[in-house]
C-alpha cells in the first residue's frame, strides 16, 4: 500500500462532534442541549433523546442542521447524569406487573415496577419511586417504590417532589448506609494519639436553636500578654468518607444538603451528619483545627492548621450568646465577651480592605404539627451570628492562603477555591444610575473603588425610605460566587484567598478542602484528578440546592396567604418588569404578581429599565422599586407556587374606584423577555403599551 494513502475508517459515525451539555426539553418535546460556550443550543428531537430527561447532563453527537440550516441537530448517546431519579406518582397494579404514573409532565413515560419491588404499595397509592435501570432498548424504565404518601399531607407530598424534581434523592441506598454504619461510637486511643489533643481547652458551639448537625466550634484559653489561643473546630468529616467508597460517592452526588422550611434533605446519612461527626455537648470529637493566637485588636501573631480531638463543654442557641452580649449573665460571659471584641475588630478590617457590608435578614416560618404555616419570623444577623461568621471567616482565609502559598513542581496546588467575580458592567451602569437619583455617586475607577462606594452607599441610605431598593438592586449587580480551581480571589469579602473549610456536614466541597489540606500539612501532595469538573458539580448542585428551597418557602408564603385572599395589606415593590410588578408585603414578608392589565384603571404603562419602574403613559403614574402600595390578595394558588395582588392604592395616595377583578393568570401576561426580568439589565429601553 502506498506510503501516502488514507485509510478510510470502517465506522460511518467517525468524525462527528460529539458534545456534553444539559437537555432541555419544551412542553411540546422537542430538546435542546445547551454547551458551555457554544452560542446556539443542539437541537433534539423526541426520537432521538434515548433515555435522556429534562436536566440531564448528556453526550451529544452532532448529525447535521436544521431546515433553515441555522441550528445543529444531534442525538444524545450518553446520559452522564441525571437530573431526577426519583419520581412522585401514583401506583397501577396490574396481575403481573405495576407502573407508577409519575405527576410531573416533565417525565414523559411511565416507570414499571416488578412485583417484588413494590415494597406494600398497593394500587391506587400515592408514592415516590427510583429509577433502577433504563436500557436505551426499552420504552419504560425499571423502577422500585422507595416511599408510601398515601396517608401523607399535602405539604408532606410538596415538600417531597420539589426535592426529587430538583435530583435530590428522598433516601439513601442500602450500601451507602452500611458504609455508614461500619463507624463505631467514641475516638480511638490509637487514633487521639496522632492529633492534637484539646479536650482540656473550654470549647462551646454556637448554632440555631432547632440545629441537630454542628459542625464547628469555638475553643478559647487566656495566654499572655494581651493575646489568646482560639481555636475553631471542624468536624473531620473526611476522617470516615474514604475517597471512593460508596459513603464519598453518594456525597459528591449530592454536594450539598438543602434546607427546606420544615425539614433538611441531608448530603450525609443521619448516622455521621447528627452523630458521629456532630459536635455535640460533652463528647469527644474528631476535628481538623485552625487555631489562632490572636489579640482584641485582630492581630493574629501566629496560626496552628491541623487534626484534633475537642470536648464541647455547652451548645449555646444564637439567642442565648446574645442576652450574654447585651449584658445579661451567663455561662462563660467573660469568654464570650472577648471573643465578640475580636469579631467586631475583624470586621471592621474587612470593611476597610474591602468587603462590602450588606445586611442580611433571614424569614422563617412558624409551623404547625402538619407543617401549615401560621406565622412568619423575620430573623436579623446580631452580634452573636457575626462573632461566628467572622471567626469562620478568618479560618476559611488562613487555610486559602495557606495552600495557596504551597507550590507543586512550580504550579499552586490544585485546591477548591470558593471564588466571586468583580461586579457585571452592564449592570453595574443601570444600577449607578438608578442610585444616582438618591444622590448616590459610585467611584468606577478600580474594582476596589466600586466596593468603597458600594459600602458608603449602605451607610448613606441606612434607616431611610431607598434603603431596601438600593440594598435590593445593589445584591442583583453582583456576580454569583462559585467553585473553582482558578483563584481570582472574593470580591464580596476583599479576599485574595479564600475557601469552604468550615462546614463538611452539609458541603461536599469542604470534604475535599479538608483532603487537600491533610495532604500540604503531611508534605504528601497527590492532586485530586478532575478537581475542576468537581467543583462545576457541587457549584450547579449548589444552585439546585437554591432553586429547591427558594420554591419551597414560596410554596409556604402562598400556603399562607391563602387564608388572606380577598385582605388588603401595605405592600412595598420588590421587582419591576414589562409585565407588572412584584410586591412584598410589610407584615408577612409573602411576594406577590400585579399585572399589568390590573393596572389599566390608571393608565396604559410602559416599562423604563434604567428607571427600574412602570411609567403612565398619559399620566406619568410611576410604579418603581421600593415604592410603597396597598394591594389586595387577590388569589393564591399552591399548584402554580404564585400570589396574585390587586393594586388599591398607588404611590402618592391615589386609591382604586373600581372593585378589582378576579385577576388574570400570569400566562396571559406579555412574555418574559432576558430584559425584563425582576429590575432589568442591560441598556435602558422602553416597552409601550397603548389602548387598542
Amino acid at each position: 500500500m502506498p506510503g501516502n494513502s488514507k485509510r478510510k475508517s470502517s465506522n460511518p459515525d467517525a468524525g462527528k462532534k460529539t458534545y456534553t451539555g444539559k437537555l432541555e426539553v419544551t412542553r411540546g418535546g422537542m430538546g435542546f442541549v445547551v454547551v458551555a460556550g457554544q452560542d446556539n443550543d443542539i437541537m433534539i428531537e423526541r426520537n432521538e433523546m434515548s433515555t435522556a430527561l429534562n436536566g440531564d447532563e448528556v453526550k451529544v453527537e452532532v448529525r447535521g442542521y436544521n431546515d433553515n440550516n441555522k441550528r445543529q441537530k444531534g442525538k444524545i448517546i450518553e446520559v452522564v447524569r441525571r437530573k431526577q431519579s426519583e419520581f412522585a406518582g401514583k401506583v397501577q397494579v396490574h396481575p403481573n406487573f405495576a407502573f407508577l404514573i409519575p405527576d410531573s409532565d416533565k417525565m414523559p413515560v411511565d416507570i414499571f415496577i416488578p412485583l417484588h419491588l413494590l415494597n406494600g404499595a398497593k394500587d391506587g397509592d400515592n408514592a415516590m419511586g427510583r429509577i433502577v435501570v433504563w436500557t436505551e432498548d426499552t420504552k419504560n424504565p425499571v423502577g422500585e417504590i422507595v416511599s408510601i404518601l398515601t396517608h401523607e399531607s399535602v405539604n408532606e407530598i410538596a415538600m417531597l417532589g420539589l426535592l426529587v424534581e430538583n435530583g435530590f434523592p428522598l433516601t439513601f441506598p442500602d450500601d451507602v448506609l452500611e458504609d455508614a454504619a461500619r463507624y463505631p461510637e467514641g475516638v480511638d486511643k490509637h487514633e487521639v494519639k496522632k492529633r492534637r489533643d484539646m479536650r482540656d481547652t473550654l470549647t462551646i458551639t454556637i448554632d440555631p436553636v432547632d440545629a441537630k448537625d454542628f459542625d464547628d466550634a469555638v475553643s478559647f484559653k487566656e495566654l499572655k500578654d494581651g493575646y489568646y489561643e482560639v481555636g475553631v473546630h471542624i468536624a473531620d468529616v473526611s476522617h470516615y468518607i474514604q475517597p471512593d467508597s460508596e459513603l464519598d460517592k453518594e456525597a459528591y452526588r449530592r454536594a450539598t444538603s438543602v434546607y427546606l422550611p420544615d425539614r433538611v434533605s441531608p448530603m450525609l446519612p443521619e448516622r455521621l451528619s447528627n452523630e458521629l461527626c456532630s459536635l455535640r455537648p460533652h463528647e469527644d470529637k474528631y476535628t481538623f483545627s485552625a487555631i489562632f493566637h490572636i489579640n482584641k485588636q485582630g492581630k493574629v501573631k501566629e496560626h496552628w492548621i491541623g487534626k484534633t480531638v475537642i470536648h464541647s463543654n455547652r451548645r449555646f442557641a444564637y439567642e442565648e450568646v446574645q442576652e450574654i452580649i447585651e449584658g445579661k449573665d451567663g455561662d462563660h460571659a467573660k469568654e464570650i465577651h472577648t471573643l465578640n471584641e475580636i469579631a467586631k475588630t475583624l470586621r471592621a478590617g474587612r470593611f476597610k480592605n474591602g468587603a462590602i457590608n450588606f445586611s442580611s435578614t433571614e424569614v422563617r416560618f412558624q409551623l404547625d404539627d402538619t407543617g401549615r404555616p401560621i406565622g412568619i419570623v423575620v430573623k436579623e444577623s446580631k452580634e452573636a451570628h457575626q462573632l461566628i461568621e467572622e471567626l469562620m471567616l478568618l479560618a476559611n482565609r488562613t487555610i486559602a492562603e495557606y495552600v495557596g502559598g504551597i507550590k507543586l513542581k512550580g504550579e499552586p496546588v490544585p485546591f477548591p477555591y470558593r471564588v466571586h467575580d468583580v461586579p457585571d458592567e452592564d449592570k453595574l451602569k443601570v444600577f449607578t444610575l438608578f442610585a444616582g437619583r438618591f444622590g448616590v455617586k459610585f467611584d468606577m475607577a478600580t474594582p476596589h473603588t466600586i466596593a468603597k462606594s458600594f459600602n458608603a452607599m449602605l451607610e448613606a441610605v441606612k434607616g431611610k425610605p431607598e434603603q431596601q431598593v438600593l440594598e435590593q438592586l445593589g445584591i442583583r449587580t453582583m456576580s454569583k460566587a462559585v467553585y473553582t480551581t482558578d483563584n481570582i480571589g472574593h470580591y464580596g469579602l476583599g479576599f485574595e484567598h479564600y475557601c469552604h473549610f468550615t462546614s463538611p456536614i452539609r458541603r461536599y466541597p469542604d470534604v475535599l478542602v479538608h483532603r487537600i489540606l491533610q495532604q500540604c500539612v503531611e508534605n504528601n501532595i497527590h492532586p485530586i484528578k478532575h478537581l475542576e469538573m468537581q467543583c462545576r458539580h457541587c457549584s450547579d448542585q449548589e444552585r439546585r440546592a437554591m432553586e429547591t428551597e427558594r420554591a419551597a418557602n414560596k410554596y409556604k408564603q402562598v400556603e399562607f396567604m391563602q387564608a388572606y385572599v380577598g385582605e388588603d395589606f401595605d405592600a412595598v415593590i420588590s421587582g419591576v418588569s414589562t409585565y407588572g410588578f412584584w410586591a412584598e408585603t410589610v407584615d408577612h414578608k409573602c411576594e406577590g404578581m400585579v399585572s399589568i392589565s390590573g393596572l389599566s384603571e390608571f393608565d396604559d404603562f410602559e416599562y423604563k429599565e434604567s428607571e427600574y419602574a412602570l411609567v403612565g403613559w398619559s399620566t406619568g403614574m410611576r410604579f418603581a422599586m421600593g415604592d410603597k402600595v396597598r394591594v389586595r390578595v387577590v388569589s393564591a394558588n399552591l399548584e402554580k407556587r404564585q400570589i396574585d395582588y390587586a393594586i388599591m392604592e398607588v404611590p402618592g395616595g391615589q386609591k382604586r374606584t373600581k372593585p378589582p377583578g378576579g385577576g388574570k393568570s400570569r400566562d396571559s401576561r406579555p412574555a418574559k423577555n432576558s430584559k425584563g426580568a425582576r429590575g432589568g439589565s442591560g441598556k435602558p429601553k422602553q416597552t409601550k403599551y397603548k389602548k387598542r
